[in-house]
């Protein structure tokens, strides 16, 4: 371990807790900043994928005529009394974890650093760097790619044209955050992966052995977290996780090759 003074028991729950304490401050500070400016965070980024003029929409309508969104058949409601303000206070907590993830990690890592020797210090430098960068990679490919396909089937998907789709904004909100996360924590392979190999559990041959298992796994995740039909909604959320998946293969490779 490093070699900084021991502490107790109740030091290490101190610690702990001053290290909680700065992280929820941190989500506070930056969810206060999204409940004030309401017009631009929940207007702009969470109703985006709502709207027709959205850019991944505009940008599928420019790749073919065959995956051009030309209309959203859904209108979002509010039917509870303090639906709307609770929601507001939902998205706000939610954007302030995504924006202050990178420093809540942190306090994380300097939590749980002085419990590892100085070799394993060492091989996890730079971890804050990566994981906030994964994270914020998969956030974003969560939002501009898996929330407005799986939105834009699921608004569109009727049993009888009789029936409108009239979606609650709880229903609409917690949907896009569920994407939007399961991405940010699904593009983190790479990382769970390099932990992995440094304590022996996975080798590079053993990714390599269950590839093709790993793809049938990744086409069944891309048609579950993208229920549209068509094959180009699926391979543009199944190219980027089978890429995550190759990078994880030679991550290990290298993990091994040091180790050695």
């Amino acid at each position: 371990m490093s070699d900084e003074k021991e502490m107790s028991f109740i030091d290490h729950l101190e610690e702990l807790r001053w290290h909680f304490i700065r992280a929820i401050a941190a989500i506070f500070v930056f969810g206060l900043v999204a409940f004030y400016f309401k017009d631009f965070f929940f207007n702009q980024l969470v109703l985006g994928p709502s709207k027709i003029d959205f850019l991944t929409y505009k940008m599928l309508c420019k790749l073919s005529d065959l995956t051009c969104i030309d209309k959203l058949n859904f209108s979002i409601i509010n039917r509870n009394m303090t639906g709307q303000f609770m929601m507001h206070m939902t998205y706000s907590a939610v954007t302030g974890l995504i924006l202050a993830f990178p420093y809540v990690f942190w306090e994380i890592w300097r939590f749980v650093k002085p419990a590892l020797y100085n070799a394993e210090q060492n091989a996890m430098q730079g971890a804050t760097f990566f994981v906030s960068l994964l994270f914020g990679i998969g956030v974003l490919f969560g939002y501009y790619v898996v929330a407005p396909l799986a939105i834009n089937f699921l608004a569109n998907y009727q049993l009888d044209s009789s029936i409108d789709n009239q979606i609650d904004i709880t229903s609409y909100v917690s949907t896009l955050v569920m994407l939007v996360l399961a991405c940010g924590l699904m593009f983190q392979l790479p990382v769970a992966v390099y932990v992995l190999s440094k304590i022996g559990i996975i080798t590079p041959a053993i990714m390599r052995t269950y590839r093709r298992h790993a793809i049938m796994v990744i086409l069944i995740i891309s048609a579950i977290i993208t229920p549209s039909p068509d094959l180009v909604s699926q391979l543009l959320v199944a190219i980027p996780v089978y890429f995550l998946y190759e990078m994880s293969v030679f991550i290990s490779a290298y993990v091994w090759k040091k180790s050695l």
